[in-house]
């Protein structure tokens, strides 16, 4: 059995694990001890200074760890993505439900980033954002990295307008259009988010576009860009995003492992506006794809 490998890094979490290994079968919960404790064993897990650590290595909060990341016989995701743009500092895309943008987990060469590399020919190739696994839309990558500060200025400055698309219950009890403000805060488990108490720190606009009966299709304006942060306000208002497995109830993982194509978030990244930051010129991208009902 042939593996795809590729090194990625991650700075270790807050916890109470004794020791690295520990650290990292709790994090990647997809992943088994064996696994790991081959991994170490085979040198495949590495310190900040390059060099392999030991299984028995003492964890500690923020200590930076390399390791690479094993995938055999990938399973290979049947939706394609588009090239919308590309020039010598651009390339925007438009990325199905499903297909991841970077390299995570069980997902190595089946990303948005290892596809369009191969097909540009272009090792330099890096997003300059990222949009969610389950959410389809536009995703812009630098090309070339002498300009690449200058755009992910932009998502830093909060200098882009991003616009999305989704299909939720109906909310016929709130006015709209509305601005939604949450303190977002680490959940349970670790990848998800939930509100917590104090100052709001994620914000959104939203409008209605379309009524259905008991779903509507919204238009959601972030303005900042939190993780998870549609999902949840929506969730919050009672309006949790069609077939979402995470907010407002995490699905059993045995349903999360199962990839239903035929339903997939109802979740689109529509539009990216902003003024490039090397000519002035007002740029405007639009996603083709289409929620359906």
């Amino acid at each position: 059995m042939s593996a795809r490998t590729a090194r990625s890094t991650l700075h270790l979490p807050q916890g109470d694990w004794a020791t690295v290994l520990d650290c990292l079968c709790a994090h990647f919960e997809a992943i088994d001890r064996a696994t790991w404790t081959d991994r170490f064993a085979r040198g495949r897990v590495l310190g900040a200074d390059g060099q392999p650590l030991a299984a028995t290595h003492p964890y500690q909060v923020g200590l930076k760890v390399h390791y690479f990341r094993e995938v055999p016989d990938e399973k290979p995701i049947p939706f394609e993505a588009q090239v919308l743009h590309l020039d010598e500092h651009l390339l925007v895309a438009d990325k199905p439900h499903f297909l991841p943008v970077m390299p995570a987990g069980e997902y190595v060469n089946e990303t948005l980033l290892a596809r369009l590399s191969k097909q540009m020919g272009n090792p330099d190739l890096v997003p300059i954002h990222r949009i969610d696994r389950l959410t389809a839309g536009l995703v812009l990558f630098s090309t070339n990295p002498e300009s690449r500060g200058r755009y992910q200025a932009l998502f830093r400055e909060r200098m882009i307008d991003k616009a999305y698309e989704a299909i939720c219950p109906a909310l016929p009890h709130l006015e709209f259009p509305r601005v939604e403000r949450l303190h977002m805060v680490d959940g349970e488990p670790f990848f998800l988010m939930k509100r917590g108490e104090g100052e709001p720190n994620s914000e959104t606009r939203i409008e209605v576009l379309e009524r259905r009966g008991e779903f509507w299709r919204y238009a959601l304006y972030p303005v900042t860009g939190r993780k998870h942060q549609l999902r949840l306000q929506m969730a919050t208002l009672g309006a949790g995003i069609c077939n979402d497995p995470f907010y407002p109830d995490l699905i059993e993982r045995g349903r999360r492992d199962q990839d239903d194509y035929a339903n997939p978030l109802k979740l689109l990244a529509r539009a990216l506006l902003f003024r490039d930051p090397l000519t002035g010129e007002a740029r405007q991208f639009e996603s083709r794809l289409q929620l359906d009902w």
